[in-house]
This record gives C-alpha cells, structure tokens and sequence, in this order.
C-alpha cells in the first residue's frame, strides 16, 4: 500500500462515518511555517489546531482529520543512525473538540487498523497490535479489553514520561494510550513495548485531554490541578511509520517516499544501499533531509542564518556534504530534489506546480555551499591529522572560529565531523570568540561594504594623518585635505579618470552610513579640475570616514586641497525621514507601551521603516492614531535640536537609548521638542513642521516577535496621497452614484454579488451537464466487456459536481469506466469513476488519475472505484484523456 493510498485511506474513514453520525471535516494540511510565534515550523499535528484546544477561539466543527506537514530537528544527529528518527514526517490525526472522547476515539481507532484492505482499512492483523495507557486510567483499559476484546496480556500501563501528554506550560493535558505492532521475535525480545520499542513499533497515539496542568515540574511529574469543561480528543498516526509495516520495508527510509529519494542518492554516488552501515546512514541522511529541504522551501522558506532558513541552510549543507562522503564531487542537489518532488508531488501537487521556484533556491544554496564546503574540510582535515600525530583530542576555538568566521563552515558541522573522528571542540572558547566577534560585527560590515579593503590599510592613514573630522552638523560644503586614496583596497598616490576609488578626508560634511541612517552623497572637487562622485560613506574604523565613488573627470591626488559638496536635497529628504522615525518611535511607545522599542530602522531619502518587538500585529486602530499624532505634532512646528551630554544626563532627562547600541561617555541627544528624546548620531530637521507629512503604508511581521512599520515623509507622501485620491475619484466615476466613503460597502456589494453570479453560472452549468447523462451514456464506447466513456465537459463544472456526474454515469452503464475532464478556475479537472467488473480487470479509478494528472503538470490519487486529480496545462487535457484510454485498452486486451 502506497504513501498515497494511506493518507486517501485515512481521510476517507473519517469523512465518510455518517452512519455513525461521527463525519469528520477534512482540514488540509497547514503550511510549515507556523503561525504559532514560540514555534519556528509545525512539530506536530495538533498545532494547527491548538488555538481550538486552548479554548483561544472556538472551532468551526466538532470534529476533524488532517494529514499535517511537521518537521522535527531535536534528533537531527539521530537521522540515519537510527530507522526511527525522521525531520520530515506526516501525522494522520482525527480530533473532537468537545463531541466523542476515549470510547469513541478507541472504537474508531481499532476499526482502521483491523478493517480489511478491501473494505478501506489497513488490513492490520489484530493478534499483532498491543496497546499502552497510562498508569492509572482504568476507564482505557477497560475499553481495550472489555469493549474490543484486547487481552488484558497485551495492555500495558506506562508512567506519565510515557503515557500522558501536555505543551509542556500550563494548560490542557491528559492521558495518553498508544497503539503498538508486533514485528516478531526477530526484531527483539518479547515482552511488549515496555520490553523493547524496536521490536514493538508505536503506530498510534490517542490523547484523551481532560485536565488542565499547572506551573512547573517535568514530564516525568508536574501538577495537575483541575478537569478541562470540556474533553477533547487529539490522535496522531505516523504515516511514514505505517507505510514502513504496511509495505513490508525494515524501517521508514525504505517506504515509497522516501526510497525514490535514496535510490537516487545511491544511482548518483554509485554506492549500493546495504554495502555497509556507514555508508547506508548517509544515504539514509540524504533521503531526509533532501525531502525535508524540498518540503520547506516549498512551503516558502528559504536559506539564512537565523530561525528556520537556518534549519533549512542546515538541512541542505548536510545533504550536500554526506554525498561528498559517499563519493560524489558533482552538483547533486536538482537531481535529490527533483526525486524529492516525484516522490510527494501525488500527496501535494503545489510542489509540481512550484518545482521551478523550488530548483532554483536549492541550486543557489548549492552552489554557495560547495565552495564553503570545500575549502572548510581542506582546513578541518588538516587540523584533525595533525592533532592525532600530537596526541591530542580536542580542536582548539581558534581553529574552529577560524573555519567559520574565515571559510562560512557552520560550527555544527564542525561538531558533527569531530564527533566521527573521535575527537572535540573548545566550544567555551568557540562562543567567547563569537561573542567578540559581534562586538565588531558593524565595523566589519561597514569595512566590506567600503570596496572588501583590509583594516590595516585603513590603519595605516589614521597612524599618518589621524582622523575625519565630522562638520556635517552644520555645513553642507567643506574645504578639506585629501589623507588617504584607495583602489582595489591599496593606498595609491594618485588615480585617474574612471576609477573607481576609496578617498579620506581630514575633515568632511558627508554623513557616513549609521544608526540606521543611510549615507550622504555628492561630489568632491579638487583645484586642478579633477571631481570625484561620491556614491557610498562609511566609517570602517572609530572616527574614520571613508568616501566611495569614482573619479569622473581629472587625476585625483593624494594630499591635494579640494571642496566637499553634499547632495543637499538627498541629505534633507533623509533628514526628515530619521526625525520621522524618532517621532514614530515615540508615538509607538505612547500607544503600545515602553516594550515598544525601536529594533532597527532604515532613514532613506523620502522613506524610512521602523522595527519594533511585538507578539502580535498591531491594530489598524492604533496605527492611524500614531499618524494621527505624528501628524498633529507636524503642524504643532516643535523645536529640533541637539545636545551633547553625559549618559547619566541624557537618561536623567528622559533620553531613550537603543537596545544593541553602544554609547561613549558623551552622547548626543536629539529632542523634538520637550516630547521625543533619543541618543542619535544622525542629521535631522530643524523644526517637526519641515517633515510635511507622514504617511504610514504598512505593517507587517519581519521574524518571530518583530513588526516592521514602513512610512513615507514630505513630498513621498504627498505624492502617495495625491495618487491614491485620483485612485479614489476614478473609483466614483466607475461606480456611478457612489460617495468616497461609502466605496468599500459598494464594492464588497458588487464583489459578492460577481461570486453569487458565478455560483449560479457554475450551478446551471453542471446542471445541464447531469441532464446530458443519458446523452453522453449513449457515447459509451464498447471494449470487450466494458463500457468506456471518456468525456471532456464544459468548463468551470465545480469538483462536487464533477463527482456526482461521474457517479452517475457510473451507475447508467453499470459495468464500466468513466473518465471526465473540466476546465475548473483556469486549470484542468480529473474523475474517474470505475464499477466493480472492471476494477476486477485491474482498472482502479488511481492510476488513471495518477497518469492523466501526471500529464497536466499535477497529480491526484483516490480509491480504486472513484479518485480525482488536475494539474496546470490546459493545452494538455486531450493528451490526457488519450493516456488514460491506452492504459484502459492495454488492461483490457
């Protein structure tokens, strides 16, 4: 039984117990990327649903199953060692939310396992399976032996490390039973699976939640202290898990899914799976984290070095670099992910539909990883021989700080390649480097970013000519000496026309790019004619400003006088956008409290965004009551100045300074009146009622509780409302009759009234086609015993109905195969309904989904009498049809 076949099996059980008044709603998977900000990606398959268990909101229905997309990375060392350990897995779940509990959760349980595979279930043998409960919950185990006839033999009672579940904080809780398979005598010792859990696989847990758990313990013991108003049901069946035992494999990385993958890896290193154990765990390490990798980035992560991009970059770099241990020097990282995607495509066919997106962020991240991954193991093989001819058993922090800091090579894999050649890291050593090195992480940037020149270079001219003095506060233009003329990261003493060059000056009224506040620009001329354009400041090291630009006219030498000339309308319009921020920053504090502080900002010309720490995203209500306020406090002209003082002084007066920032003893303090008061080295206006106006455009997340605000000020945003109101006027003219305020009402008015129209247009459209059954009936085409209608409808027929018709059709030509096509909101439509006779000739309504979607660019799958499916391709949809009509013949003849 298929990967495909399991998880339509499951959702087909739980949606169809009408008869039992049980049908549960089908909820697709959720994406990866959780919701939930304490969770970086979805761990399990409960989480979609936790907000219902929390009691946070109340839940649609009653009851509901869900195949959910989870991925796990505590056990990522574990991956490959063990045949239990997996970072991507599905989890089948059927859940109540205050409807059935233990008795009903038990029965439903044990029918899908024990029913027959013909009858929809999983065939389980029920001799085989055992089951857990925990220690003390006598209502379980009554149930497993008094009302499905489990021998008391085979239940077994666990403590609450084992057999009782909570999140791990105060909140809803409860016992646990799990459901176990026998794999026999070969794979252990007897006993059941408090004897040996290899032997004994868990398939199945069913959390009964009936308590709510307090504050502290450990899961081994915590306090429970009081009974939920409502009891819920949370079950979890490992789809990987049972594929293994369903599909007769050893363990998870031999399923269908996931051996298409390992298959690959093997083909493309030559390595033959079962050679060796060594080699058997990287292939086993590339078959999980190639899907795993493709899985995430399809669900729109992507490589970084925080938060989940970091799983993902993880991911990628242990794949690429456990195919070069198995032999392989090529770029392999298209070939495992296109495996990756054939492998999950028929589950979820957006990885097809997406495969292009999805090829292009792995290859990328490849191939900036070989290069890395290269020269790293070069240094760390090197380190590692010569430690063992010293007799030594640890890498020193340098070494390791040396090969991340100075070849990209992530310290994890540092860990992990010590880890097999028996050796140690100074991890203490490793951090205190760290921890030093984001110390000068913005000077580092600012030196890479001033053309990659090496420090001493610019050491070099502090020693000989010392400092820049700034003068921007007050002169726009400057006379000055040039100290220092770089290209290509060296001091020259003169360069010429179209070079691109690196100058210093002793003193300068360019601001160099800090504290969020992008970089002046302008030009700097010399007496002889020659004038260089200045496109980047920096300040690489303490006090000294660096120009970025290139000579266009002249030969610029140094130790020549010259004049310095800011853009002066660039260094207003950025001006006004760092008071802006000071005063947006204030107002977010005023309306969300002190915990709203600014956590990064960008003041570019006309523009700025502002960040700031957040668990939620904030009302729309309070965003127009900042601008609101911004904006009175525009008009009210307040004062703009700055003030040079002590830290003790700025704080005695109020003064907020940034978290991450460092200060000197004096800093300066910039005030917008008696109202916003920050440590600022920036430039800004000289009263609040040059800014204009401010605009805020948006509100958004940036990471896990981190908003960003982005705003334009003065003319950007006059402009911005100038064209929203022809916007606003054209709207009126469109909808005739129509005031600017009541817009919104009349266009959710016409919007619902188009998607009742189409509704009805959909509805007349499968209408007529139901109606034409006889007619298409009387097509059908005779194939020895077999009636054959292969039909494409007219377009936009809903899904539902698709069913339906086909159904009918089904029952019009009693034995017989029904195929159907449909144009539905721009992408082909597949059903295919197959009567008993023929699924008896080895027509099954799966395959003829799985070829004719394979076709369109998609995929599908169902059961063996009715299954359905699409793709992408329209053009395609007779080439379809086609395929399915020779797989149908070739059955037949």
């Amino acid at each position: 039984m298929d990967s495909v076949d399991i998880r339509s099996r499951w959702l087909d059980f739980f949606e169809s117990k009408n008869s039992l008044k049980l049908s549960h709603t089908v909820v697709p998977s959720a994406s990866l990327i959780a919701s939930d900000p304490n969770l970086l990606l979805v761990n399990a398959g409960m989480v979609p649903f936790k907000p219902f268990f929390l009691g946070e909101v109340k839940p649609p229905y009653q009851r509901a199953t869900s195949v959910q997309k989870c991925v796990r990375t505590l056990d990522i060392d574990e991956v490959g060692k063990t045949t239990r350990h997996a970072s991507f897995f599905q989890m089948c779940g059927n859940f109540s939310f205050g409807d059935y509990f233990k008795e009903g959760a038990i029965a439903l349980a044990w029918e899908l396992l024990t029913k027959s595979i013909s009858d929809g279930g999983y065939g389980f043998s029920e001799d085989k399976l055992w089951v857990t409960v925990y220690e003390d919950d006598d209502e379980a185990a009554n149930i497993w032996q008094k009302q499905v006839g489990v021998p008391k033999n085979r239940i077994q009672r666990r403590g609450m490390a084992d057999n009782f579940w909570s999140m791990g904080v105060p909140g809803p809780c409860g016992p646990c039973s799990e459901i176990y398979f026998d794999r026999g005598s070969a794979y252990g010792k007897e006993g059941g699976p408090i004897a040996d859990e290899d032997r004994y696989l868990e398939i199945w847990n069913l959390v009964f939640m009936q308590n709510i758990r307090g504050d502290g313990g450990d899961k081994n013991s915590f306090p429970i202290v009081g009974e939920l108003p409502a009891k819920n049901i949370d079950t979890g069946l490992g789809l990987e898990r049972t594929a293994a035992l369903l599909q007769g494999v050893e363990n998870i990385y031999e399923i269908d899914t996931t051996k298409m993958v390992l298959d690959k890896a093997s083909a493309l290193t030559k390595v033959k799976y079962g050679k060796d154990e060594k080699s058997d765990v990287a292939l086993r390490v590339v078959a999980d984290h190639a899907r795993t990798a493709m899985m995430l980035i399809g669900d729109g992560v992507t490589p970084g070095n925080e938060g989940r991009g970091y799983v993902l970059r993880r991911m990628m770099r242990r794949t690429i670099r456990n195919m070069r241990l198995l032999g392989s020097q090529d770029l392999v990282i298209g070939e495992l992910i296109k495996s990756s995607i054939k492998a999950m495509g028929p589950q979820y066919p957006d990885l097809i539909s997406g495969s292009e997106r999805i090829l292009a962020i792995a290859q990328a991240e490849e191939e900036t990883f070989t290069q890395t991954l290269k020269s790293g193991t070069s240094i760390f093989d090197l380190a590692a021989t010569q430690l063992k001819s010293e007799k030594s058993k640890s890498l020193s922090a340098d070494t390791a700080f040396k090969l991340h800091d100075t070849y990209g090579f992530p310290f994890d894999l540092t860990l992990e390649m010590a880890r097999e050649q028996g050796l140690g890291v100074d991890e203490v050593g490793f951090r205190k480097l760290m921890n030093e090195q984001r110390d000068r992480a913005k000077a580092d940037a600012k030196a890479k970013k001033s053309g990659h020149t090496d420090l001493t270079e610019y050491r070099a001219i502090v020693d000989k000519s010392g400092t820049s003095k700034f003068v921007g506060y007050e002169n726009i233009s400057a006379e000055a000496t040039i100290t220092g003329v770089l290209v290509d990261g060296k001091s020259v003493a003169e360069a010429n026309i179209g070079a691109e060059i690196e100058i210093t000056l002793d003193r300068t009224p360019f601001y160099a790019e800090g504290g969020g506040q992008l970089a002046d620009g302008g030009k700097i001329q010399l007496s002889n004619g020659a004038v260089i354009q200045v496109e980047d400041v920096q300040s690489p090291l303490p006090g000294l400003i660096v120009h970025r630009g290139s000579v266009v006219s002249g030969v610029v030498k140094s130790g020549a006088p010259v004049v310095a000339d800011i853009d002066l309308e660039r260094r207003l319009a950025i001006s006004r956008a760092h008071t802006a921020t000071h005063m947006v920053h204030k107002a977010f504090r005023e309306a969300l409290g002190e915990t709203a502080t600014q956590a990064g900002s960008e003041n570019a010309p006309g523009r700025f965004r502002f960040d700031f720490p957040s668990t939620s995203a904030v009302p729309i209500s309070v965003l127009n009551d900042v601008e609101s306020r911004v904006n009175e406090l525009l008009i009210a002209d307040l004062q703009v100045h700055a003030q040079v003082m002590s830290q003790d002084a700025a704080k005695a007066m109020g003064a907020i300074a940034l978290f991450g920032e460092k200060y000197g003893d004096q800093v300066r303090v910039v005030s917008v009146g008696d109202w916003a008061k920050e440590l600022c080295g920036g430039t800004h206006v000289a009263r609040s009622g040059q800014l204009g106006l401010v605009k805020l455009l948006s509100e958004s997340s940036i990471g896990a509780g981190v908003r960003r605000v982005e705003a334009l000020v003065g003319h950007d945003a006059y402009q911005y409302l100038a064209r929203e109101h022809v916007l606003l006027n054209s709207l009126t003219e469109i909808i005739k009759g129509a005031r600017a305020d009541e817009l919104p009402q009349r266009i959710s008015e016409l919007v619902e009234k188009m998607k009742s129209m189409e509704k009805e247009l959909s509805a007349v459209r499968s209408a007529k086609a139901l109606a034409a059954t006889s007619q298409i009936a009387n097509k059908a085409k005779k194939v020895r015993d077999i009636n054959l209608i292969v039909e494409q409808l007219e377009s936009e027929i809903a899904v539902d109905d698709m069913r339906s018709i086909a159904i009918n059709l089904r029952e019009k030509v009693k034995s017989g195969v029904v195929v159907l096509s449909t144009i539905n909101s721009g992408k082909p439509l597949l059903v295919a309904a197959v009567s008993p006779e023929a699924i008896k000739l080895g027509i099954k309504a799966g395959d003829l989904i799985k070829i004719g979607s394979a076709t369109l660019g998609g995929g599908g799958g169902g059961k063996d009498d009715f299954a359905q499916g699409g793709g992408v391709d329209v053009l395609a949809i007779s080439k379809a049809l086609t395929e399915i009509t020779k797989l149908i013949e070739g059955k037949v003849n």
